[in-house]
């Protein structure tokens, strides 16, 4: 069996001196070019954390690429972001070399310090992405991030002033605004595997309120749906609301206002009973909720019905 190979990279400059590549023109930020790139030859799993933030438009021939228990053919050219501390995962084929094309930006949180960026970078959810989730680009796309790389490679590598850090920061804002917008594309263009996601999610939900686990447990948590479907938390999330108009909580609250509905029009059983039934451990809750969705409580949606 082989022995997986792991490499902890703190800095960027860690990440260069393995890969073969000069020290970065700037100590916080480095666009690598892949074909560059010389690793030590290993064969078997190789497992790489950074304790930065990596975006990564490469393809990797004959190569098996691992994120968490997902697996990932990268053949194709994506792209695929990485915040500090996750693990990435190749598993090399013995005997036979590997030249991954493409490029790799790497960048210190602290080069964010002081600025926008720094505020709202977590907001952007795909950086907790799993591979399998990555950002397939068009030929179109894929020029516009390789014209933003391109800047922030000549940037870097001119003399550092007072500028440096402001014009690279607004490049990398706009490579994240544009990978905004094209994952919006892909979730519009790739329709079949979206909604046969959103036809699994009823699934679960129709089976986890047939189950009684609301009694139980209450309305399932928006991580325990994602794992259940094996997709990320802010995949989910952002696909639901590119499809239906609405995140996945309010999407939870939105299937279980209609059980609601459907007990409290064909049941006689008390609001109160009806409310423990959907996992409310108060009925001031469940009637509150109710009411901020249907704008009636649920006597009075009840009263209406009848």
């Amino acid at each position: 069996m082989e022995t997986p190979h792991r490499y902890h990279f703190k800095t960027i400059s860690e990440y260069h001196k393995l890969a073969g590549l000069p020290k970065p023109g700037h100590p916080l930020v480095s666009v690598v070019n892949m074909a560059d790139v010389k690793m030590p030859m290993v064969s078997g799993q190789v497992s790489m954390i950074y304790d930065f933030y990596s975006i990564a438009l490469k393809r990797v021939p004959d190569a098996t690429i691992k994120y968490g228990q997902q697996i990932c053919d990268f053949d194709d050219g994506v792209l695929f972001f990485m915040a500090p501390g996750q693990v990435f995962t190749v598993e090399v084929t013995k005997n036979r070399e590997h030249h991954p094309t493409g490029w790799m930006i790497l960048f210190h949180a602290d080069l964010l310090w002081g600025t926008h960026l720094a505020k709202v970078v977590k907001q952007y959810d795909f950086f907790d992405y799993s591979l399998y989730e990555a950002l397939h680009v068009s030929e179109l796309e894929e020029n516009t991030l390789n014209a933003i790389a391109a800047q922030i490679t000549a940037e870097a590598n001119t003399n550092i002033d007072g500028f440096t850090q402001q014009i690279i920061i607004a490049q990398l804002e706009l490579l994240l605004s544009y990978s905004e917008r094209f994952y919006q594309r892909q979730f519009i263009t790739r329709k079949t595997v979206s909604h046969e996601i959103l036809n699994r999610l009823e699934d679960l939900i129709a089976q986890y309120f047939r189950s009684g686990d609301l009694i139980n447990k209450g309305l399932p948590t928006v991580n325990y749906i994602a794992n259940k479907l094996n997709i990320s938390a802010g995949y989910l999330t952002a696909m639901l609301k590119s499809l239906i108009g609405q995140s996945t909580q309010q999407y939870l609250h939105e299937k279980l206002i209609e059980l609601a509905k459907e007990k409290l029009s064909t049941s006689s059983r008390s609001v109160s009973e009806i409310s423990y039934e959907l996992g409310f451990e108060h009925l001031q809750s469940f009637s509150r909720l109710f009411k901020t969705k249907t704008n009636l409580s649920p006597k009075e949606f009840r009263e209406s019905f009848n």
